[in-house]
């Protein structure tokens, strides 16, 4: 047994205040048995109740849950910090090239290695990660997940429609199923792989794609669905002339089977308010990716109206368009797009949507997203002061939040000092 001491602070359960409904001890141990978390409170309780346990000291450094990242691209890592352009475009020009060379397996070995190292260092231990059309990319990324013991939803990427993707990364509705449903049999609840369908966007799908993966979905009800919405303008011209009698892009999804609990829609920018009624009605969850669709141009996410419909609303990186694979940095970019539109988000709400609140929406809490007795430990240990600047501006830091918000705007994979999953250390020194 293992007791970690520092100031720790986590979300015990589902809330709509995560402001209030937080628990923070200042002096704390965590105590981890094996994979699991055994008992959380004040360090002198923790230590007098298990005084065999190996102490580790983090005295003055801040333990969080791992972090979760619900929505990221694994084969856009090489692309990451691409020049600008907007998304269809954006697509052509840098997306789809680089996703050709995932026909290489042992390309996507090393993209897979490079990609869960850069989650790693970043405090992120769980991310919903898109893959690329091989096959093969799939078993890339769940294998060295695997090798690590880390909880990992992808799926491969199907694409089907000829105006909208390049010949040599389409497949066809038929294979989409034949390979997802292999896939699914092969890595579906395969120790903490979990399996996502995942068309990439109604653009590139035809209609019999869009049908034959929603009757894929009705026939293994516990897998993910994930997939983008209503990003960008052109994008959604698109989706309106090509299914003319659809209400909506949303619609589409719907039409064909694929809204519903463990369906994760990305960007939600430009939303009728019919569909965030859908969404809402469904149970599907909203992966809100701030700092991608500023750099891209997309527009402002309307998290005041995700709240108002109940909606649960999650942070991701969005990586390669977004600019960066640490989580705190994302909630950084949200707080300004929603300062934008005069509705900032405080630093524990943000920490919030990438543990608790995100752990919560994937239906997921009894394994990650807390430091509840009984969950993986998975879990975070930052340094707020870890060089001179950081120091300075946590010297008189009164608050967890004025901390956390403080390295969601200062921070980077400095700050992370060391990840943990499932109560093994990830990170060597100066890696």
């Amino acid at each position: 047994m293992h007791i970690y001491r520092a100031s720790i602070v986590h979300f015990p359960s589902t809330t709509r205040e995560p402001s209030k409904e937080h628990c923070y001890y200042e002096d704390g141990g965590l105590l981890v048995e094996g994979t699991k978390i055994l008992a959380l409170d004040t360090y002198s309780v923790i230590k007098d109740s298990y005084p065999q346990a190996r102490v580790h000291d983090y005295r003055g450094k801040l333990i969080i849950p791992g972090l979760i990242d619900s929505h990221v691209h694994f084969p856009q890592t090489e692309m990451i910090a691409g020049y600008g352009e907007q998304l269809m475009a954006w697509l052509e020009n840098y997306t789809f090239p680089t996703e050709m060379k995932f026909a290489e397996p042992a390309y996507c070995n090393q993209i897979a290695d490079v990609f869960l190292n850069q989650l790693l260092k970043n405090g992120t231990t769980t991310a919903l990660a898109y893959a690329t059309v091989h096959a093969h990319s799939v078993d890339a990324l769940f294998s060295t997940a695997q090798s690590k013991n880390m909880a990992l939803i992808t799926g491969k990427t199907c694409m089907d429609f000829a105006a909208e993707c390049p010949e040599n990364l389409r497949d066809t509705a038929d294979l989409a199923v034949k390979e997802s449903e292999m896939l699914i049999n092969r890595w579906h609840n395969n120790g903490r792989c979990k399996y996502a369908i995942t068309p990439r966007f109604v653009p590139t799908s035809t209609g019999a794609q869009l049908g034959a993966l929603g009757e894929l979905a009705s026939q293994y009800k516990d897998v993910f669905i994930q997939t983008h919405l209503s990003e960008n303008k052109t994008e959604i011209e698109i989706v309106a002339a090509r299914f003319p009698e659809r209400a909506s892009y949303l619609d589409v999804y719907d039409h064909y089977g694929l809204v519903r609990e463990r369906a994760v829609f990305g960007h939600c920018i430009h939303l009728p308010e019919s569909s965030w009624q859908t969404l809402s009605e469904k149970g599907a969850s909203i992966a809100f990716c701030p700092s991608s669709n500023l750099f891209l141009g997309s527009g402002l996410f309307d998290l005041a109206s995700a709240n108002q419909y109940d909606i649960p609303t999650v942070l991701a990186s969005d990586v390669g368009a977004g600019t960066s694979f640490n989580m705190l940095r994302t909630y950084g970019e949200a707080y300004k797009v929603c300062q934008l539109q005069q509705n900032p988000v405080d630093a524990l709400s943000g920490l919030y949507m990438m543990t608790q609140g995100a752990a919560a929406a994937h239906g997921m809490e009894h394994e990650i997203g807390n430091l509840n007795p009984g969950t993986y430990a998975d879990f975070v240990v930052l340094n707020p002061c870890y060089d001179e600047l950081s120091a300075l501006r946590n010297e008189n830091a009164k608050q967890v939040s004025d901390v956390l918000f403080a390295l969601s705007i200062l921070g980077d994979d400095r700050a992370v000092e060391q990840t943990y999953v499932a109560g093994q250390e990830m990170l060597t020194p100066n890696t």
